[in-house]
């Protein structure tokens, strides 16, 4: 049975092949399981898309999509937003990481104080 994953992380990716593993480990290893991870790959010329492969190979909560051209940030961003099936968004930056509790805090909080947005 598929549950609604109470977060989607959404990354968009472009030539980033030196930072994205520690990326992606970061989202793989939340403390929170009810996740999707919703990588777009917007055009990458560099071995990007090798490793959100790598990745996705490994873990079922990886949703890749990929732009055939570069569209830019907005564009890889809309495009995970229309994918997304999580009760809420969260956007990880390809080159940053999030810490081991990050999805499970922010829905802990969402929950405590009744946020809508």
């Amino acid at each position: 049975m598929n549950l609604q994953p109470k977060i989607s992380l959404l990354i968009p990716v472009y030539n980033v092949e030196n930072t994205l593993d520690a990326c992606l480990n970061s989202a793989e290893n939340q403390s929170l399981n009810e996740i999707e991870i919703i990588c777009v790959d917007d055009g990458s010329t560099d071995h990007s898309f090798d490793i959100l492969q790598k990745h996705a190979a490994r873990d079922s909560r990886f949703i890749l999509l990929r732009h055939n051209h570069n569209r830019g940030l907005f564009s890889a961003r809309k495009t995970a937003v229309e994918k997304a099936a999580g009760q809420y968004i969260m956007f990880l930056d390809s080159d940053d990481t999030l810490v081991h509790h990050a999805c499970a805090e922010a829905f802990r909080q969402i929950q405590t104080h009744n946020v809508d947005i």
